[in-house]
């Protein structure tokens, strides 16, 4: 199965249905228009000499066309590259020197940018004014009927996407379409998505949570996707009861932007009349605290799912069960259509409740990483299992627990302490909104522990006082040696804080803001 089966079929089967819907505008595309418009976009590249399997960059906000590309541009036989519009602009020129694309689509608000990223690459770049809204501004003007499509094979290239690069360099995984809709295919099954679902997206689509989950799942059950331009906490929950959602996904910083806002204002949440559609919410990308997922649910009184994915298994690879079965707290669940083991460094799978590396395999794994044979080697075993860094372990009932990453783990006098446990008490305390643990050098014991702590708005605590709660709650040796409260975190486009980066950024920041949380308070 490819992409442009995926829309073919769905043109055929849901016809006039809508797919996309713009609450800014009301505007919808349905699923006969995707497909029409897929076919104008294949002609207008082939009009420009965009051959089947070149790659066609996107520097571009949400919105109905930008959702229309990214599905086109696989579905035509080419490869899509949706650029991070957050990004530094060194990290934009070399990922686009990287990729190879000769065709980049700019929104308006990064057109001359992207002007001047393509400038510096040593190739010729056609960039494309392109409208969220209203599309492409065609260099031929016309748009045309669209020329027959031609078929396509699971193995063939269609989406590559770029990590974060928390060490180094970012890498490109490249996915195939087969690795795009095993993606979606977990996304579906995980939820028990069907064609009365509708999901809302206010991720970024050059995120692949929200590429894979609110896209291309919802292509495949055959629902709808709200797609508004932005994430919005005042917009949100009116989002959900005007067009009627059945789910949504988000990450754990939206999950604490929602909870401050809902317990400062008295606006529409799911616990007033106007919800009863609305079946669950999930957060990814990076770990839930246990803290937030349950005050989310009792304050919304709707199910959160903690789920788990990575860029190079095409988002989701676990999943807590929805009601009525279960959750665990601090779990990213269990595993749906794909196999996940925890291995120790020797290579053998680790008992339960053992800590070791996850391991991955699956029709949802990448091809490769780009251009990088070495990094591909050292990720995918020659059995397909791919390692992804993170370290956890397995309990008795099947569910996996994440308790850090291998490159981001401190070690403190010869002892393995994840940072995560340390976020977990310091989130604890009323007034912290955000927590991120890192390692800093130490002479004496080799690494020490470091902290930041963001505050909820009008909120504060000294210093001694996130000490004191973490020597109560991890002990004296885990406490971090010093505690800073800073304004925000260093994330990648997943969401995920950059725990290796956070040290150059207090580097960065004036002195007022990296001081103590005891001097600010």
């Amino acid at each position: 199965m490819t992409v442009l089966n995926l829309i073919q079929s769905q043109a055929d089967a849901c016809g006039e249905k809508a797919f996309l819907i713009a609450p800014e505008s009301g505007e919808q595309l349905t699923y006969a228009e995707l497909h029409s418009s897929v076919k104008q976009v294949s002609t207008q590249l082939d009009d420009m000499g965009c051959q089947r399997g070149q790659h066609v960059a996107m520097l571009m906000d949400n919105g109905l066309w930008t959702a229309t590309l990214l599905l086109a541009v696989m579905a035509s036989g080419r490869v899509a590259v949706p650029l991070n519009a957050i990004a530094g602009d060194s990290q934009l020129e070399y990922v686009l020197d990287h990729c190879d694309a000769n065709v980049l689509f700019a929104s308006s608000q990064h057109e001359e940018r992207a002007d001047s990223l393509a400038g510096k690459v040593q190739r010729k770049i056609s960039v494309i004014p392109a409208c969220p809204d209203r599309g492409p501004e065609w260099p031929s003007g016309g748009q045309g009927e669209g020329a027959q499509l031609q078929s396509l094979e699971p193995e063939a290239n269609a989406l590559l996407m770029y990590t974060s690069g928390t060490t180094g360099k970012p890498k490109g995984v490249l996915l195939s379409h087969g690795n795009v809709v095993a993606g979606g295919r977990n996304t579906v099954e995980a939820h028990a998505l069907s064609a009365e679902d509708r999901a809302l997206c206010v991720l970024p689509l050059y995120h692949i949570n929200a590429e894979i989950v609110t896209v291309i799942a919802p292509l495949i059950s055959g629902g709808s996707v709200i797609m508004p331009h932005r994430f919005s906490t005042s917009s949100f929950w009116q989002w959900i009861r005007g067009y009627q959602c059945t789910w949504f996904s988000v990450v754990p910083t939206i999950v604490a932007y929602l909870l401050e806002r809902g317990n400062a204002t008295k606006e529409p949440i799911p616990a007033t009349p106007g919800f009863e559609q609305l079946r669950f919410g999930r957060s990814a990308s990076s770990a839930l605290p246990a803290s937030s997922h349950q005050e989310f649910e009792k304050e919304f009184g709707i199910p959160l799912v903690e789920t788990m994915g990575l860029t190079e298994t095409a988002a989701q690879i676990l999943s807590n069960p929805l009601p009525p079965f279960q959750i665990q707290y601090g779990s990213p669940g269990i595993a749906y259509r794909n196999e996940v083991k925890v291995v120790l460094p020797d290579g053998t799978e680790a008992p339960r409740g053992e800590i070791g590396e996850l391991m991955v395999r699956g029709d949802n794994v990448m091809k490769e990483y780009y251009k990088n044979p070495e990094a591909t080697a050292e990720a995918l075993s020659s059995d397909g299992w791919l390692h992804t860094g993170d370290l956890g372990y397995q309990d008795d009932d099947g569910f996996f627990y994440i308790t850090g990453r291998l490159k981001e783990l401190i070690i403190k006098g010869g002892e393995n302490i994840a940072p995560r446990e340390i976020d977990d008490a310091l989130l604890k305390h009323p007034a912290v909104l955000e927590a991120a643990a890192y390692a800093l050098k130490d002479d004496q014991y080799g690494q020490q522990i470091m902290a930041c702590v963001v505050f909820k708005s009008g909120q504060s605590a000294s210093e001694a006082e996130l000490k004191e709660l973490c020597d109560g709650e991890i002990g004296r040796f885990k406490t971090p040696r010093a505690i800073h409260a800073v304004q925000w975190l260093p994330r990648g486009p997943s969401g995920k804080v950059q725990r290796l980066k956070i040290a150059d950024m207090l580097g960065e920041l004036s002195e007022q803001q990296q001081e103590p949380a005891a001097r600010r308070a």
